[in-house]
């Protein structure tokens, strides 16, 4: 009886002597799993930074998109919800080419024009003019007209097209554009300062010089 209980008591105190073995070696087998588990949801998460560089790339940039309302209608995200003409009169740096655009009666034909490109002069592009000058282009509707749908390129255009690009504008010149990353130029003259602004039928280039056809 003796020796059965000696016998006893050894088994137990063996089995209580493996039981943190045991209990670890569970633990760290949890451990590996978890960290496995855990490596793929980093590289789960991972994949969406992709995602995320191209819609940043999708997004507007130059110095003069920090101007642009954070909010409403003349915001990035209200300019898009409106065709062009429109989304441009809620833009307060686009003034003086929404009077232009209204003078020249263009307003209709630019908010149903259909997937265009516009390269949309700031008031200060207009500055740049003299007063007399202006003036004088203003009130003759048809100069003004030929010099607004210089602006116009009948498509879409991305940044990547504006890299060496030279397309055919709505008043039926040429102009060319050339740059890259998050700096471009129209006819090596007036510099795009907000790009890739988009409104329901257009992408908008603000640029900081009046086109003039040749």
């Amino acid at each position: 009886m003796n020796d059965m209980k000696i016998r006893r008591t050894a088994i137990a105190v063996a089995a209580a002597a493996l039981l943190p073995f045991s209990l670890a070696a569970c633990s760290d087998s949890g451990k590996d799993g978890a960290s496995g588990s855990g490596s793929d949801k980093s590289s789960e998460a991972s994949a969406p930074a992709t995602t995320d560089a191209s819609m940043a790339m999708d997004k507007p940039f130059g110095p003069a998109c920090a101007g642009v309302p954070a909010e409403g209608a003349g915001s990035f995200d209200g300019m898009a919800k409106d065709p062009v003409a429109t989304a441009a009169s809620n833009n307060p740096a686009l003034s003086t080419l929404v009077a232009a655009v209204k003078q020249a009666g263009l307003v209709d034909t630019l908010n149903n024009a259909k997937d265009i490109t516009v390269f949309a002069p700031t008031n200060d592009a207009f500055a740049k003019i003299p007063k007399a000058d202006l003036d004088k282009v203003l009130a003759d509707k048809a100069t003004l007209t030929k010099i607004l749908t210089y602006h116009v390129v009948g498509q879409k255009l991305t940044p990547k097209q504006l890299e060496n690009g030279s397309f055919e504008t709505l008043e039926k010149g040429k102009l060319t554009t050339s740059g890259s990353g998050e700096s471009y130029k129209v006819n090596d003259a007036s510099n795009v300062v907000c790009g890739n602004v988009k409104t329901a039928n257009a992408n908008v280039y603000i640029v900081d010089t009046v086109l003039m056809p040749k």
